[in-house]
């Protein structure tokens, strides 16, 4: 699959027939005429560098579909000279990489190196990615992997030491317009589309150029009486979807954004960020659960509901399903946000189960231990045991430590929220213990 852009100064080709895809005719000639990705590919660009010295290294290109890895690859080989041959790991087994592998080879020996190209590499399985490591290593290939993952989850480590990872942005409004542009010039007149209807598919391509080029083609595929409106557009034209794998990054970025945002008080993105999830199909259970950890790790004791109103959310989510259900962890995403926040409990948790594991097995004091026997009483279990009802304020001052460890602090409130009276009524129970009342 082609990834294709144009710049305002792309040469009408004339070797393509007239009714060949509006995107074939649109496809760059060169480096300088791929849009969106001047940082990689302009003078100081890690691959506009590389292109002047005449010497390219493996390299995997990180990006969205649609941003122009596939033409960036093609046009690296004629750049510096190379032979092109290209793979995908959606079709391909191990035959295809030996047969590849092996025309390298053959071609090396009459002097001409070769670009493999590999689309969706992170589909090759671990064994299969380490198979390119020999022929990458003794120069009979120079490696050129696309992918729209991670490379850090998707790719061998031993691979990606191997090779740059050069990541390619999402099309910006200026680089789409770019191409609208030039599909209006290769078809000598303008979209049939207002102003506002323009933007608005600017817009819905999300980033992505091979789907607007698509969606242009379509709009030149037929005769429309007058320009279309956005409502018009709209039904006329289906949405991108957005990219969202439930299992992939997008997913792990999405949850930490919601996370994060509102960890930052910021109710606005918080809500933006859990409609991101829940529009693109992810479990609402799953994010609600995410949203209740959070009730506990970010905000604790400074506003115990918040807790609660998760809970609550889940009954009303299981009660109602889907949509109407997704009110309610709507509500408890919101209330989280604007919670006081406090991570007193989670850091009081973490030091609490490291000393555990430091100090193993050390028994309780005698006074605070049962003594359900009268042989356990002989020994001292459970004597001098102060019952703190018993106290004029309700609190004895005991020591409940085992003997052989001091006292230690994991729990320090905070000064927000309901946390702020815990506080004072921690400090007002170490005064009496420092009197001995």
């Amino acid at each position: 699959m082609a990834d294709l852009f144009a710049a305002d100064d792309l040469p009408a080709p004339t070797a393509l027939a007239a009714d060949a895809p509006l995107a074939e005719r649109l496809r760059p000639a060169a480096l300088d005429q791929v849009v969106g990705q001047e940082h990689l590919t302009g003078p100081e660009g890690a691959i506009g560098r590389m292109v002047s010295a005449g010497r390219l290294s493996s390299m995997v290109l990180w990006g969205p579909p649609g941003t122009g890895k596939t033409t960036i690859a093609r046009l690296l080989a004629d750049a510096v000279g190379l032979r092109f041959t290209a793979i995908s790991a959606v079709f391909s087994g191990v035959a295809d990489l030996k047969k590849a592998f092996a025309e390298a080879r053959d071609h090396a020996r009459i002097g001409k190196r070769t670009l493999l190209f590999v689309d969706e590499i992170h589909r090759f399985n671990r064994a299969q990615q380490d198979g390119f490591l020999p022929y990458v290593e003794d120069g009979t290939v120079t490696l050129v992997g696309a992918t729209t993952e991670n490379p850090s989850f998707e790719l061998n480590a031993a691979l990606l030491s191997r090779a740059q990872v050069l990541i390619l942005h999402r099309l910006d409004r200026a680089a789409l317009e770019k191409l609208v542009t030039r599909a209006e010039e290769i078809e000598a007149r303008p979209l049939p589309l207002t102003a506002e209807a323009r933007d608005a598919m600017l817009a819905s391509a999300d980033g992505d150029g091979r789907f607007l080029l698509n969606q242009v083609e379509t709009l030149y595929s037929v005769a429309l009486p007058e320009p279309l409106d956005p409502a018009g557009l709209s039904a006329f034209l289906q949405r991108r979807v957005a990219v969202y794998d439930k299992d992939r990054e997008g997913h792990y970025n999405l949850i930490s954004a919601l996370h994060k945002a509102m960890r930052g008080s910021d109710p606005q993105a918080s809500l933006y960020y859990l409609a991101r999830m829940l529009t693109a199909g992810e479990e609402p259970l799953y994010v609600l659960r995410r949203i209740t950890r959070f009730a506990s790790e970010d905000i604790g004791l400074a506003d115990p509901q918040a807790l609660v109103q998760c809970l609550a959310a889940k009954d009303a989510y299981e009660f109602l399903g889907s949509p109407e259900g997704e009110l309610a962890i709507v509500q408890a995403c919101l209330y989280c946000a604007v919670a006081p926040k406090s991570n007193a409990a989670y850091k009081a948790a973490s030091a609490a189960w490291r000393s555990a594991k430091e100090t193993g097995s050390l028994m309780p004091p005698k006074n605070i231990l049962n003594a359900p026997t009268r042989l356990m009483k002989d020994i001292g279990y459970g004597k001098g045991y102060a019952y703190d009802h018993d106290t004029a304020e309700g609190y004895s001052g005991s020591n409940y430590w085992p003997e052989e460890m001091s006292p230690q602090t994991f729990y320090k409130p905070t000064d927000r929220g309901v946390e702020k009276r815990i506080a004072e009524r921690m400090a007002w129970w170490a005064e009496l213990k420092e009197r001995g009342e």
